[in-house]
């Protein structure tokens, strides 16, 4: 099937709006990074909140992905339910409601989960005591990127001390989610923590380290065992800002029409910001790349319209065309919509729903 004769067949059967992957293109993906965590001796843990879809999920297992991380527990709780076995939240949890689910999910799978202050440490021991086992427990660590984890190693070795002490729990090791440029101070920290817990004779079996843009950065950690990468299965503008990506290596498109050509220089599609994203990422110009209009911008949104600025083209769209378009941040536009068209060599294979979509708790 031609790119034109898809476009009217996804118009036609399911309608623009659609968010539209390329299996072919996510099976590279996912054997790309499974052969760079291979190459740097790291095991593959990717991150489900870029597609939140089950079957993307098991197809990152099968490539080789030795479990997945997630970061809110009603993630967990769904890939939990299609039998994925390892799972790692990496992030707080905190609340009798949370720990509660937090305990019946480590009854039934094999969970770990981030703390990085004392809270949240005697929180989630009661979810250790309901499950009847042990919940292994990563201290997150902070290098310079300044939204969790600890700042210094020594509270970094203070909170891996309350945990191996603490009943129904286990230190498992440390999380790292490092700018690209911090692999040196990265280096540095855990080299204190380690020796400092050594000499105590608690023992850091894994080192977590995150990131799609950190992909440049794998094996430059010594001490890593494992990588979370979430972007990477799709890619977006911002995986192409940041030199990880290219534009044929972004599997997710957002299939929209022209509904407006109401002045010369500007257009209206019928997706905007509950389709896109309003984030800019690394300062791009405009919220999405348009494939068959690369000189257009998509210049500002209203809930259902996304405006075009076409005074840089030439070659301009006709009310009633369809378009891809390359979001900025695709993780959020996955989360907003719910249903992904997959495609197969230029044929629709299926459209799936999103299990884990809007599960913010």
């Amino acid at each position: 099937m031609s790119l034109e004769a898809l476009k009217q067949t996804i118009a036609r059967e399911i309608g623009t709006p659609a968010l539209v992957v390329d299996l072919d293109v996510v099976e590279r993906n996912i054997a790309r990074l499974q052969a760079q965590c291979d190459a740097a001796g790291v095991k593959n843990r990717p991150h489900i909140k870029t597609h939140k879809s089950v079957r993307l999920a098991r197809l990152q297992m099968a490539a080789g992905a030795a479990g997945i991380t997630c970061q809110k527990l009603g993630e967990a709780e769904i890939m939990a339910d299609a039998g994925i076995d390892d799972i790692f939240i990496s992030y707080n949890l905190l609340g009798e409601e949370k720990i509660g689910r937090l305990g019946k999910l480590l009854q039934r799978v094999n969970v770990s989960v981030a703390a990085d202050n004392p809270t949240v440490v005697e929180a989630l021991s009661n979810a250790g005591w309901i499950a009847g086992r042990n919940l292994p427990v990563l201290v997150e660590c902070d290098t310079g990127r300044k939204r969790a984890g600890v700042e210094t190693p020594g509270e970094a070795i203070a909170l891996a001390r309350q945990i191996a002490l603490t009943q129904g729990l286990s230190f498992a090791g440390l999380m790292f989610y490092a700018p690209e440029n911090a692999v040196e101070a990265t280096n540095r920290f855990h080299d204190e923590v380690k020796a400092a817990l050594d000499a105590e004779g608690i023992r850091i079996k894994r080192v977590s380290t995150g990131g799609s843009p950190n992909l440049i950065n794998l094996g430059r950690t010594p001490a890593a065992t494992e990588h979370r990468s979430g972007t990477s299965i799709f890619n977006d503008r911002m995986q192409i800002a940041a030199g990880v990506a290219r534009q044929e290596d972004c599997a997710l498109t957002v299939y929209a029409t022209v509904v407006s050509r109401a002045g010369a220089e500007r257009g209206i599609l019928d997706a905007g910001s509950k389709v896109f994203t309003s984030d800019t990422g690394w300062k791009l110009d405009g919220y999405g790349s348009i494939l068959e209009h690369p000189e257009a911008r998509v210049s500002q949104f209203a809930e259902e319209h996304g405006f075009l600025d076409l005074s840089r083209c030439n070659d301009r769209p006709k009310v009633g065309d369809i378009v891809r378009v390359i979001p900025n941040h695709v993780c959020v536009t996955v989360n907003v919509v719910g249903e992904l068209v997959l495609v197969r060599a230029g044929a629709i294979d299926e459209v799936v729903k999103v299990e884990a979509r809007g599960l913010v708790r």
